[in-house]
């Protein structure tokens, strides 16, 4: 069974900093690329990065504008998304998705998230 626990969210100042951390199990977590999304309450989710198996590719969303790293751990199964210069704005339920094999991270299997609320 699939499982994504998701960790390290919690209560920020803006231009603060956070670190998330997906501890992957159930999968052999080194052979499939890894997706961060978030989600607002009443929208829908928002892809934020993405990472190739190795970890040398990554891509991400044009909001995050440089603030936000996400990287791997492969042996350690985790995942990560260091967020720097955070804004109001990226308050959210953020979330870890292992995509389907045809490249879909709406449809992939997601943990239950971490809140992350920027507020002064």
């Amino acid at each position: 069974e699939v499982q994504l626990v998701e960790s390290g969210g919690g209560l920020v100042q803006p231009g603060g900093s956070l670190r998330l951390s997906c501890a992957a199990s159930g999968f052999t977590f080194r052979n499939y690329p890894m997706v961060w999304v978030r989600q607002v309450p009443g929208k829908g989710l928002e892809w934020v990065s993405s990472i190739s198996t190795g970890g040398g590719i990554t891509q991400y969303s044009d909001f995050v504008e440089g603030r936000f790293t996400i990287s791997r751990n492969n042996a350690k199964n985790t995942l990560y998304l260091q967020l720097n210069s955070l804004k109001t704005e990226d308050t959210a339920m953020y979330y870890c998705v292992r995509p389907t094999v045809g490249g879909s991270w709406r449809e992939g299997p997601r943990g239950q998230g971490t809140q992350v609320t920027v507020s002064s």
